[in-house]
């Protein structure tokens, strides 16, 4: 199958407009992680000099809330947007639907608890 690269194909091949609402969720989010984790990368690795990248730095930047809710976006997004191409690659690769509903069982339990625990540790600092 040839993946739309027009928003006019993705119309034309989706089945169902869940599958074209996934297509531009994939586009926006994509560009949305670029800026959010390029930000990161500034704010941690270029902002800051190495003497001052420590744990009790890490843990007083993250006691603001934003910053929190900065990085559960991350998270959050990047995890949606890894699923969905993975969901991508699993429908075209495993042919039988019994196999592919294990895969995907067994996939999307493990996204739901890296999220779960990643949630969670955001929390807890």
């Amino acid at each position: 199958m040839i993946r739309a690269r027009t928003f006019t194909d993705a119309r034309q091949q989706s089945h169902n407009n869940a599958e074209l609402n996934w297509w531009i969720f994939m586009r926006i989010s994509g560009l949305i992680l670029v800026f959010l984790v390029l930000g990161h990368i500034y704010m941690t690795f270029i902002q800051v000099s190495e003497s001052d990248a420590t744990f009790d730095a890490v843990v007083a930047k993250l006691s603001n809330p934003a910053w929190k809710f900065y990085d559960w976006m991350i998270l959050f997004l990047s995890l949606l947007h890894g699923a969905n191409g993975a969901r991508y690659s699993i429908e075209d690769y495993i042919r039988s639907r019994p196999n592919r509903a294990w895969v995907k069982s067994i996939f999307y339990t493990v996204i739901a608890l890296v999220f779960a625990f990643g949630t969670i540790g955001l929390i807890s600092i």
